[in-house]
């Protein structure tokens, strides 16, 4: 079993220990070079807790616990009484950093809602400026999930804070070996995985369903079989991962990417996107880290980690400009689904790049760049269904075509699922490829939602209201509603300040509205402003073009891929309720105008769909009240739209109706 922590105690068994054995412990653990700076924060760590914690307490105490989700660890843990305290050192200081009171607010946050121990037990962050005066704390503050808010003192509070805590509890005392083993089960974020990935963290560590990272690792084993195979027989191999909302199909993408970088640098294995955000964001995010952890300039980190994560068109026009085959052995393409059609890769090679001879699909020329190898090659194909949000993809159909008419020496091997409605969209295709000697495995569909920890109903829900099935919606409802906080108003402000008193620590927030969304100016909503995305993804609460200040708005071409804390979807009139159905339109000019293309309603539909199941904690809906002098935003717009989600369950705010 992996360690939690560098070391841990019983609490009796650390204050009689020798301060070198403590040391000792804490520096073979570490498995790094011990900077100076941290050998004096642990020794004076353990001074300090040896002076001020009282002679007679009982329990366990942890260094250095393990928190995997962020890739980080709490300096102490103790476990007494029916209590968890999380402890932060910021040792020589005299003041509480606004940052560091946000770091140990996450660590508590995230041992409650990941830890499997700490689910129901109050866990009180504290963090401790050892130079810092003498400051009496009255009181805790618990919130109802029985975490407390941040409590900033000096050494010498320590035991008030314990003993008041333990007043305030009713517990029985915690069986803290138990409670040390009960195992860790995170949902991070797409852009969390990466950055753990990237520290070379085991995708199990990574993971909140057991189910879920069996799964993973199965579909990895499957894949590192495949590229073994293919080189050393000298094959060029296709392989296509289906997997249901929430799986983690990119995230067993960047996995697949990151071990083979790490195992194998000769492959130069490369996660390739299509989705310009999610490539902003990562690369953005990576190259922070590594610029922080290595002490190198951003700028030289980014063109590193540029290597590993790439737009998938940029790939593409680096292929145009030579005949040589790419450097790259093994490439993962993200939402291959969406890779684009002849038409429209053709109109824009020829409109934006300049080639004029160019005529083929996406797919069609991926495929001929790699099968330049005259050895072997992998192509990885992750494939999502349900959230085509814009024209111009050629579906999964254009992959098995080109490679049964082009690429048939190739070796094909797909997921079970593939002829699934779902993933492959003509019928006919679908027979065909079942009769091919295309290898069918079940291990290459993940099966097992491992995203929302609140809710794993949420996707159910909101597909029922995009649906227009509000009885299911109802139901489903009642499965979320403890768990999973949904504010529906009319008042944008409310909204706002929901959010706010909602979020804790870092946990972010933002405000997102559909692209079509045009009608919402008037709310003070410019959708057609873009956000910087990796500004308005990563940058922290001091910037006014973050997602915190609730000013940008994130369309879902922004937003989808990744995800937010909370979220406020604010609803316009292109996807509006009328005579008990769905109505799509697009405001041209002056006024809306109807859709009637069944292929861009299914967009529309779409785009709401992911917007509303961006969000992994909470959702506020904000539905204007419209005004009855303007005829684009007319009242029954948007009375019919929040009478429907009222009708599908979602208590109706109704003093803002």
């Amino acid at each position: 079993m992996t360690r939690t922590s560098y070391y841990e105690s019983s609490i009796s068994n650390f204050m009689a220990a020798d301060e070198n054995a403590v040391m000792g412990s804490l520096t073979m653990q570490h498995g790094f070079a011990l900077e100076h700076q941290q050998k004096h924060a642990w020794q004076g760590q353990i001074q300090l807790l040896r002076c001020h914690l009282p002679p007679t307490i009982e329990g366990w105490i942890y260094f250095e616990f393990s928190i995997p989700r962020m890739g980080k660890r709490v300096d102490v843990v103790i476990v007494t009484g029916a209590v968890i305290f999380v402890i932060e050192f910021k040792v020589g200081a005299d003041t509480f950093d606004r940052s560091a009171v946000e770091q140990v607010y996450d660590y508590a946050l995230d041992l409650k809602n990941f830890h499997r121990g700490s689910h129901h037990l109050p866990v009180v962050p504290i963090l401790i400026s050892t130079t810092a005066p003498s400051q009496p704390v009255k009181e805790i503050i618990w919130a109802p999930d029985q975490v407390a808010e941040p409590i900033c003192i000096s050494p010498a509070d320590l035991t008030r804070v314990i003993k008041l805590a333990a007043t305030e509890s009713s517990a029985l005392p915690i069986d803290a070996p138990e409670w040390s083993r009960s195992g860790y089960q995170p949902t991070p974020t797409i852009v969390e995985a990466a950055l753990a990935l990237y520290r070379q963290h085991d995708v199990k560590e990574i993971t909140r369903s057991e189910a879920g990272a069996d799964n993973l690792g199965l579909t990895a084993a499957r894949v590192e079989q495949i590229i073994e195979n293919a080189k050393t027989n000298n094959r060029k191999a296709i392989c296509f991962i289906t997997g249901v909302p929430g799986a983690g199909k990119t995230l067993a993408g960047l996995n697949i990417a990151t071990s083979r970088a790490e195992q194998h640098s000769d492959e130069h294995a490369v996660f390739l996107s299509g989705n310009g955000p999610l490539v902003d964001v990562l690369r953005e995010a990576l190259a922070r880290d590594k610029a922080a952890r290595e002490g190198i300039p951003r700028t030289t980190a980014y063109r590193e980690v540029s290597a590993f994560v790439q737009n998938i068109h940029h790939f593409r026009d680096e292929a145009l400009h030579s005949i040589e085959p790419p450097i790259e052995k093994v490439v993962i393409f993200d939402e291959a689904q969406r890779a684009w059609n002849r038409e429209m890769a053709s109109k824009f090679m020829q409109q934006k790049r300049g080639h004029v001879s160019f005529d083929m699909s996406e797919p069609a020329f991926l495929l001929s760049a790699m099968n330049r190898h005259s050895d072997w090659c992998v192509v990885i194909c992750l494939v999502g269904g349900g959230q085509e949000i814009n024209t111009g993809e050629a579906g999964l159909a254009e992959w098995i075509t080109v490679l049964r008419d082009q690429y048939s020496d190739w070796d094909v091997h797909v997921s079970s699922r593939l002829d699934d409605h779902d993933y492959i969209w003509d019928a006919k295709l679908a027979r065909e490829l079942s009769k091919t000697s295309t290898s069918l495995d079940e291990s290459l569909h993940l099966g097992v939602s491992i995203r929302s920890y609140r809710a794993e109903a949420l996707s159910e829900f909101v597909g029922y209201i995009v649906d227009n099935r509000p009885d299911e919606a109802r139901t489903t409802y009642q499965a979320i509603a403890n768990k999973y906080p949904i504010l529906l108003t009319r008042n944008l402000a409310e909204a706002r300040s929901w959010l706010r008193k909602r979020a804790r620590g870092s946990e972010r927030f933002g405000l997102t509205a559909s692209a079509g969304a045009n009608r919402l100016r008037s709310e003070g909503i410019w959708i057609k402003a873009k956000i910087d995305a990796p500004v308005w993804f990563l940058n922290d609460k001091t910037d006014v073009r973050s997602s915190y200040y609730l000013e940008e708005t994130a369309s879902e071409f922004d937003i989808q891929g990744l995800e937010l804390d909370w979220s406020c979807v604010c609803w316009d009139a292109d996807f509006r309720y009328d005579n008990n159905q769905w109505q799509y339109f697009s405001f041209r000019g002056t006024k809306w105008q109807r859709i009637n293309a069944a292929e861009r309603q299914l967009y529309l539909k779409n785009a709401y769909r992911v917007l509303l199941t961006c969000a992994r904690q909470g959702l506020a809906i904000f539905v204007p009240s419209g005004d009855s002098s303007d005829p684009t935003r007319d009242p029954q717009f948007y009375d019919q739209i929040y009478a429907h989600l009222v009708n599908c369950g979602i208590p109706c705010n109704c003093g803002n109706v």
